[in-house]
């Protein structure tokens, strides 16, 4: 029998491996079309008028929309493993009263 510690290293062998399988490797083809793609060109537009509006260069323009956007994801990733918590707490109550 493992113990803890070797445990704990082999799930966390396994969660990496696991997400290895998920990723695309095709780099290029992937960033090729997501750069000639109609959304870039409409962000770019969006980091002209946010510089302009902003007074700022297009760089700071540029960060200041990949941050926003990041925190938006990472507002509704936390919103929804939140919701998942509580939907197995819920069960997990729901299983205890019998």
């Amino acid at each position: 029998m493992h113990n803890n510690q070797e445990s704990i290293q082999l799930i966390n062998t396994a969660i990496i491996k696991g997400k290895e399988r998920k990723i695309d490797t095709t780099y290029e083809d992937r960033l090729s079309q997501a750069c000639n793609s109609s959304a870039i060109a409409a962000i770019s537009n969006a980091i002209e008028q946010l510089a302009e509006t902003d007074r700022i260069s297009y760089d700071q323009a540029a960060i200041k929309i990949v941050e926003t956007i990041k925190e938006l994801d990472q507002v509704w990733t936390d919103y929804v493993l939140m919701e998942g918590i509580n939907n197995i707490k819920k069960m997990l109550k729901g299983n205890t009263k019998h």
